[in-house]
């Protein structure tokens, strides 16, 4: 077993990989830019070493820098956590010439899942269903034009090396293919330094169905079943669930058999996603592989009782999967949202600046993997996301009480977040009845609630100061001290409120 491991990241999810490493009774190091030193990650960690910098290029993206740290520390292996240098295979080559464990799949793996078109080909040898489309290496304007007559439209026009919604274009008529080809290409170009797009038909009001997979070294396969990832802006996850409501069991086993073909196909080994889109009759195709760990993990962990960080390290380390198909179950239902720093009222811009004030619920069914406290610095240079709060229920109506409940008692002064616009997604009774689809925030009114006042600070304290005494009288009646208390608090009585 590793004795010694870097991770290669920042925020919520370096703070979360370090605690698995520390319990597993190995040593962790942080790497960190100027503007992170007094981070939560780096506190947590046993060493760090700085990165000379604040861009993420001359950072967190900056491989031999960060093979340049595991070195001076001389750890056995990196953890990448997502995002950066997750799914580069370059930086997974490099880490094996030095010698040292890439946390994650072969560096062949993550080069042909990354390229698109190269993944649809080789899972479609497995039998994987795929989206009707086209692609070719070295397409023009005219065989673009030819295949979307072909296939009919809408047509979607998609970068051959990313995804995110980077180089992404719906296209309604044969009018508009030049001009958004055009647009594909360059944004394509810009995000990923490869101008190739590629068609394929557009599934209209889908939803975003991902099957966790895990693979060892040793031939076995498995999923961890689905994950509802349909809530979403600019094709970004902000809420995801598992169980996926309104979902035949007939459906997850066919969809699970196929997420374990594709990865028995590529040979995959540790933890990564088969995401899928469904369309409303119940087909469903395949959308991408994702080489990596995912955001919405969490609620993996909490239905099926294992983590898989964990598993990640003991994958790398050499050892069989400590589970196997027959003994994983879901149980119960888990919700996460994830916490950005930004304004959802003028359409989800990103606010910097500095958290004055950070305070996150708690609860026994409550989780929250946070990388940041009261007095972090919030910049334009990384992702916005803060944090990730996490409910389990044995039922589903149970984890959306609970995750209503933790949204209102979340503050974070200084920074305008999300909160606010999470708890009225999660209001919505079109949300309750699990009508989800990749337009729900297109098709539902979210507008906000214009009843209360914003509340200053000094009201935010009493509230939590009546929390506190709830809880110590819950606690001297013999109450599990880790429960949420549901007493009676301005919280409730005024109405929803927003962050400034």
């Amino acid at each position: 077993m590793f004795k010694k491991v870097l991770i290669a990241n920042r925020g919520e999810i370096a703070v979360r990989i370090a605690q698995t490493l520390q319990e597993m009774s190995i040593a962790v190091v942080a790497v960190f830019s100027d503007v992170d030193r007094d981070s939560p990650h780096v506190s947590r960690a046993d060493e760090a070493y700085h990165l000379d910098g604040i861009a993420p290029s001359e950072t967190y993206l900056d491989a031999h820098k960060i093979v340049e740290a595991a070195k001076h520390h001389k750890v056995d292996a990196i953890h990448p956590g997502y995002g950066f240098l997750s799914e580069n295979a370059a930086f997974a080559h490099l880490c094996a010439d030095e010698g040292i464990t890439f946390i994650g799949p072969s560096p062949k793996v993550i080069s042909a899942m990354g390229d698109k078109i190269v993944a649809k080909q080789t899972l479609e040898t497995a039998g994987v269903p795929l989206v009707p489309g086209w692609s070719s290496d070295d397409a023009n304007l005219s065989d673009i034009r030819k295949a979307a007559d072909r296939i009919g439209y809408p047509v979607l026009l998609k970068a051959a090396a990313g995804g995110g919604g980077k180089g992404m274009r719906i296209v309604e008529a044969a009018s508009d293919i030049e001009g958004a080809l055009g647009a594909a290409q360059r944004e394509a170009n810009s995000a990923f330094g490869d101008a190739r797009v590629f068609v394929e038909k557009y599934i209209a009001r889908p939803r975003h169905i991902e099957f966790q997979i895990f693979g060892d070294h040793h031939g076995n396969v498995v999923h961890l079943f689905e994950r509802e990832c349909s809530i979403q802006r600019r094709y970004q996850k902000i809420i995801e669930e598992t169980p996926a409501p309104n979902f035949p069991d007939s459906l997850r086993q066919k969809m699970g058999e196929s997420a374990v073909a594709a990865a028995k196909a590529i040979n995959y080994t540790g933890a990564g996603t088969v995401e899928f889109l469904v369309d409303e009759h119940g087909h469903f195709y395949f959308l991408e592989v994702n080489t990596r760990l995912q955001v919405e993990h969490p609620i993996t962990e909490a239905v099926v009782d294992q983590d898989l960080v964990r598993t990640q390290v003991l994958v790398a380390a050499g050892e069989p999967l400590p589970f196997t198909q027959d003994q994983l179950r879901q149980t119960g239902h888990a919700l996460e949202a994830r916490i950005y720093a930004e304004d959802p009222a003028r359409g989800f811009l990103p606010s910097t600046g500095l958290i004055d004030r950070y305070h996150q619920p708690h609860g026994r069914w409550i989780r929250v993997d946070s990388g940041v406290r009261s007095g972090s610095l919030v910049t334009v240079h990384y992702d916005p996301m803060l944090a990730k709060l996490i409910t389990w229920g044995d039922s589903r109506d149970e984890s959306i009480c609970r995750m209503q409940w933790a949204l209102q008692r979340y503050v974070v002064l200084g920074v305008t977040t999300n909160i606010e616009f999470l708890a009225r997604v999660i209001d919505h009774p079109n949300f309750a009845n699990g009508d989800l689809h990749t337009h729900f925030l297109d098709d539902n009114d979210l507008s906000a609630s214009k009843s209360g006042n914003v509340p200053d600070e000094a009201f935010i304290i009493a509230a939590l100061t009546m929390k506190r005494r709830a809880a110590s009288r819950s606690r001297t009646s013999g109450d599990d001290e880790s429960r949420p208390v549901y007493s009676d608090t301005p919280w409730q009585s005024s109405g929803r409120w927003r962050n400034t």
